[in-house]
């Protein structure tokens, strides 16, 4: 007799097409856990070389994220802005012992009558390298720009964060190519250099610079002079050396690192079950299918440890070439996720892609492991059962309830409803990564189960069909005698349905909540926006343009508030004008208190108070958007902060706070177009929407992002499981055609025995779908989940039609073949 070995080589050699499903399966998985595995190993790796600070071997900054929580709990949320240092850490840093000179460096936008300019104190141009091309230096009150933007003696007309002032123009630079700045199209801004004093004074930040380059004397090492200058500024600011410097040119790097770690970590462990429960499913199916093949072993005096061996040999022949050639696909799916990204402006753009062997060889041994594992566990009963019971059992199906299986089936369904109630509290990316593990744990509630919820939806499903043609009837008992072979069909499609539902619709009812309150919120007629922001007397000349009764000017950015156990960041508007002119122009639904913009005052959401576990009176202790901590008073709570914003407080609390120091928005209740065009862009209340935070606008991406990978995976899944079931009933049909049934009658009962499935999985993933997303919409939005119909009407239509064809496709090619061969 063969050895076991050779039974497996021998099974791969004359029957190939028996681990076709099997070999798709493994690849797909391999696919997943690389692009996430590749991701995530990108999150951890990231960096940004220096362009800037290319010429400072040692530069500090301030830390870009805001600690909470203390011991073990202790953890870090990236600020919403830039952080910056004390103006008085420059002395401290030029006097540290092997330091040349230490220079402050700041950066902030103004605009003047060529558009928009990125400005610089003079200073920084000792370790910039941008040269004086016609005359010198600027002192208070003037302003050296460009080569191509001013003349030497002109007078400009320049907007800062402190107001519009005359500058004299007393030179031009030359503006290095790695230095400039690009506005998000793409098109560089030019350069405007102030006196270092005056650039501090102006800046919108007065007494607060970004960083300080330290450069050092001749022969100190850069080692040595980080360590000193580390040691004089002691915690009160961060330093760096070597490629570390660029995550002082682009802090936004610390939250596109923590992005990418989420989505290779969080989404990947979800991916990678998910990806690694289909694959074992699939093998299970696969062994399974052959049980008359063992069975006849067993009778001929195979022992099970043969048996079991055979069954690993296989999969150890398949899984290394699947899990390989899956991984190419997987690298060309982590590099259009993250040039996606990096085009939404969520990933630097120096940052590059990491792919090293460790994803790649993660992925293909979580596939190994995932191959012998599933393979060992759907052999444990063939190779255990007594080979006379064997040959009678693998022509008849026996369900018997498992002492292990159905009580984890149980109990996975109860951590899943007591998950999903505990959702309720959760926000954004929290929401997204809970509502991603409750759908895993109701999953192997199915899988579990799979057999007894198949032959309950065969028989509530089958009803139906029995009164129908003979087709429907052979394909309702059918469904109800092979409960397990329904149950592999049903269950690729119960997690198409159910990933993909909870992700976008969680999405379109956020979004739907937020329309909402913008339509019954918003009571302003006129919108004006301007780059890169209004002037500072933009409100008092509006409130005196004709026709205009109130004019208030919004300084749209984010705070990070206490709420889900640490930090999370939130939408906050600063408002300029009056709480009589902002209540005109916004109608925030206040529920309790009363509003109002006075220094050391805040008003919230009520959502966000509950989170935060405040009420009216109380201080809510919250970080600016540098991370200064601040702990203003609550005066009132509203309802509307999905759609208006979710924090409102007086715009100077938040001015000096911001990057960019300008109002972003002019609300005028009245007025004109024409009496408003010199502000800027003017947009009526029923044209204006408000513009979706980058965060909101990822959360959105990644979610439909998410749906897709998991949904198109359990999709491909569902198809390959479907056709493998049909192919192994080739003995099946061919005895059908032998006592009479036509073609036609056998490819309809094909047909109805898919619909049956499909709409099974359809009415399960639904049910899983609401399970989650009714509590945790709750939570977040106060009311229950918007389905469109026509999305998910588009969602059951696909399943059905690509289940019906999977099935049909393989059974026509059976049906054209007269003989009983398997």
């Amino acid at each position: 007799m063969l050895t076991p070995n050779g039974l497996a080589r021998a099974a791969l050699r004359f029957r190939p097409s028996a681990f076709v499903g099997t070999f798709i399966a493994f690849a797909m998985a391999a696919m997943v856990v690389s692009a996430c595995g590749i991701l995530l190993e990108t999150g951890l790796r990231a960096t940004v070389p220096p362009a800037r600070y290319a010429a400072a071997p040692v530069v500090a900054a301030a830390e870009q994220t805001a600690p909470y929580g203390h011991g073990d709990d202790a953890d870090s949320e990236p600020v919403p802005d830039r952080a910056r240092l004390d103006a008085s850490l420059v002395a401290k840093a030029a006097s540290t012992p092997g330091a040349r000179t230490a220079v402050a460096d700041v950066t902030f936008p103004v605009s003047g009558p060529q558009g928009t300019l990125t400005a610089h104190n003079w200073a920084s141009t000792a370790f910039t390298a941008e040269k004086l091309t016609a005359g010198r230096p600027p002192h208070p009150g003037e302003v050296v720009l460009a080569d191509n933007k001013g003349t030497v003696g002109a007078h400009v007309t320049l907007t800062t964060p402190q107001g519009s002032h005359t500058y004299r123009v007393s030179g031009t630079a030359n503006t290095l190519p790695h230095a400039r700045t690009t506005s998000r199209g793409g098109t560089p801004i030019a350069t405007a250099w102030f006196a270092d004093d005056e650039a501090v004074r102006i800046s919108g930040h007065p007494g607060r610079i970004d960083a300080i380059a330290v450069l050092p004397e001749p022969g100190v090492a850069t080692g040595t002079l980080a360590s000193r200058v580390e040691h004089a500024l002691s915690t009160k600011a961060e330093v760096h050396t070597g490629n570390a410097r660029g995550a002082v040119e682009a802090p936004a790097l610390g939250e596109a690192k923590e992005m990418l770690t989420g989505i290779g970590g969080s989404f990947g462990g979800v991916a990678t079950m998910v990806a690694v429960f289909t694959a074992a499913g699939t093998v299970a199916l696969a062994v399974g299918q052959r049980a008359r093949e063992f069975a006849l072993l067993r009778a001929i005096g195979t022992t099970p440890r043969q048996i079991r061996r055979t069954i690993a040999t296989e999969t150890l022949l398949v899984a290394p070439l699947a899990a390989a050639l899956g991984c190419l696909p997987g690298i060309a799916l982590a590099r259009w996720w993250f040039g996606q990204l990096q085009d939404k402006g969520a990933v630097p753009e120096p940052v590059d892609l990491s792919v090293s062997w460790i994803p790649l060889v993660s992925a293909i041994g979580a596939v190994l492991l995932t191959a012998l594992l599933s393979g060992y566990m759907a052999a444990h009963r063939s190779s255990r059962i007594k080979p006379g019971q064997a040959i009678s059992e693998a022509s008849v199906e026996r369900l018997r309830p498992g002492w292990i299986r159905t009580p984890l089936g149980i109990a996975a369904a109860a951590g899943g409803f007591v998950c999903a109630g505990l959702s309720a509290s959760l926000t954004g990316d929290d929401a997204a990564n809970a509502a991603l593990g409750i759908v895993v744990l109701f999953m192997l509630s199915v899988a579990l189960l799979g057999p007894f919820i198949a032959r309950a939806c065969a028989a509530l499903f089958g009803l139906p069909l029995r009164g129908a043609s003979a087709s429907a009837v052979l394909a309702a008992a059918n469904s109800r005698t092979n409960a397990r072979r329904l149950a592999s069909a049903i269950t690729p499609i119960v997690l198409a349905m159910a990933f993909s539902s909870v992700l976008i619709f969680m999405q379109t009812s956020t979004d739907h909540v937020t329309a909402d309150q913008q339509h019954a919120g918003i009571t302003a007629d006129h919108i004006v926006t301007a780059d890169p922001g209004l002037t500072p007397d933009a409100v008092r000349r509006a409130e005196r343009t004709p026709e205009v009764t109130a004019a208030v000017g919004l300084l749209k950015t984010s705070v990070l508030v206490p709420g889900s156990g640490g930090l999370e960041s939130v939408s906050a508007q600063g408002v300029t004008g009056s709480a009589s002119a902002l209540s005109a122009v916004q109608d925030l639904d206040v529920g309790h208190g009363r509003l109002s913009l006075k220094q050391g005052e805040i008003a919230v959401d009520a959502s966000l108070a509950d989170n935060a576990h405040v009420k009216v009176g109380d201080r809510l202790h919250l970080r600016l958007p540098d991370g200064t901590r601040a702990a203003p008073v609550v005066v009132a709570t509203y309802g509307r902060g999905m759609g208006l914003s979710e924090v409102t407080m007086n715009r100077a609390a938040l001015a000096t706070h911001v990057t960019s120091a300008y109002d972003t928005e002019l609300w005028t209740k009245g007025g004109t177009a024409a009496g408003l065009k010199a502000f800027g862009t003017v947009l009526d209340r029923g044209d204006y929407t408000t513009a979706q935070s980058l965060d909101r606008e990822l959360n959105a991406w990644a979610n439909s992002v998410m749906a897709g990978v998991l949904g198109g995976f359990a999709a491909v899944a569902a198809v390959n499981t479907l056709v493998m079931t049909v192919l192994d009933r080739r003995r099946e049909l061919g005895t059908l055609r032998l006592i009479g049934s036509t073609r036609r009658q056998v490819l309809r009962m094909i047909r109805w025995e898919a619909l049956l499935v499909a709409l099974a999985g359809i009415a399960l993933g639904t049910a899983i779908a609401l399970a989650t997303l009714v509590p945790m919409m709750k939570g977040l939005t106060g009311q229950g989940p918007y389905i469109p119909p026509l999305v998910y009407g588009s969602f059951a239509g696909a399943i059905v039609v690509l289940g019906v064809t999977a099935a049909t496709v393989p059974a026509r090619a059976a049906l054209r073949k007269e003989t009983l061969e398997e």
